[in-house]
């Protein structure tokens, strides 16, 4: 129903955006009522997304488009109207291959010391963050990172800048969406790190 894929969209915005809003804990919750979804100039297009996807797939839909944003407070529904399939679609690809693509990521450390990635030496950032930063590393592996390893709460606490801020949101936000096998992903980390088989 287009009315369920627009609470979908707005309780996922609320769980993107808001500290204190979680989508799952919540069970999508949110006060938007049928009225002000019909008052709207974009109900047709939420018609059509309701039309052609299930309602995993919606979510899912809206997901991808807020974790490709670089910041989700600012991403607006004209933005996912024009981009959001496109984007949709490369999440998909980056879910289905995500062990390959970790895998690739995490050998840009093979040739550094590992534990000085995570090491954070004032209020500089530490080399892992900049790698994300540079797009170099995915908000998926930096969560894979932290299930193996647990750095995050580390970070929280050293380092207080808008950069990380936003990031650890994000990664906090669209942790629980990311099914990962962190034995596997574990695995793949020891192989590429220590050369271990």
């Amino acid at each position: 129903m287009p009315y369920d894929a627009y609470k979908t969209y707005l309780a996922l915005k609320n769980h993107f955006t808001k500290s204190n809003y979680d989508y799952h804990k919540y069970n999508k919750k949110t006060r938007a009522s049928v009225q002000s979804f019909y008052k709207r100039k974009d109900r047709f297009w939420f018609e059509k997304v309701a039309r052609q996807k299930s309602e995993k797939e919606v979510e899912h839909f809206f997901v991808s488009n807020f974790v490709s944003c670089s910041d989700p407070q600012t991403l607006w529904i004209g933005e996912i109207i024009r981009n959001g399939e496109g984007n949709y679609r490369e999440w998909q690809k980056k879910i289905q291959s995500l062990s390959y693509l970790f895998k690739e990521e995490v050998e840009l450390f093979s040739d550094s010391d590992f534990d000085a990635l995570f090491r954070i030496e004032g209020s500089r950032h530490p080399e892992v963050l900049k790698m994300h930063l540079q797009g170099k590393i995915s908000l998926e592996t930096m969560i894979i990172l932290d299930r193996i390893l647990g750095y995050k709460s580390k970070f929280d606490k050293k380092l207080k800048d808008p950069v990380w801020e936003l990031t650890s949101m994000k990664m906090s936000k669209y942790s629980p969406f990311l099914n990962t096998d962190v034995f596997r992903y574990k695995k793949i980390l020891k192989q590429v790190v220590i050369g271990e088989k």
